[in-house]
């Protein structure tokens, strides 16, 4: 493949097909809006997590199912539910800690 000059033909099409695009508005827009951030901000969501403010419904519905893992992993001793009980119970402790920061002031 050359990396010379295009043929006039073709840079008369490569042209107009420019011009389509600078005239769609909804292109030019979203282009205009799009992020070229492809790491994550550890910043952001450090800060999104510090704003967490679960309800007390939330932390309820944790710790039954928290409880739930909990009694049936230690009947059962399956892998999967020990997993699932080790996944679900650090959520259940900070939504908790949260709740009880929430309600006592800071």
């Amino acid at each position: 493949m050359s990396i010379g000059r295009l043929p006039d033909h073709e840079q008369r099409v490569l042209d107009e097909m420019e011009r389509a695009l600078r005239r769609n508005r909804r292109l030019d827009r979203r282009l205009r809006t799009l992020r070229l951030s492809r790491l994550p901000d550890p910043a952001r969501g450090v800060a999104r997590l510090a704003a967490y403010r679960p309800r007390v419904w939330t932390v309820a519905i944790l710790l039954a199912v928290s409880v739930a893992l909990l009694v049936t992993g230690i009947i059962t001793a399956r892998p999967a539910v020990i997993w699932a009980f080790a996944a679900v119970w650090p959520l259940t402790l900070f939504a908790g800690f949260r709740l009880m920061r929430r309600r006592t002031g800071d």
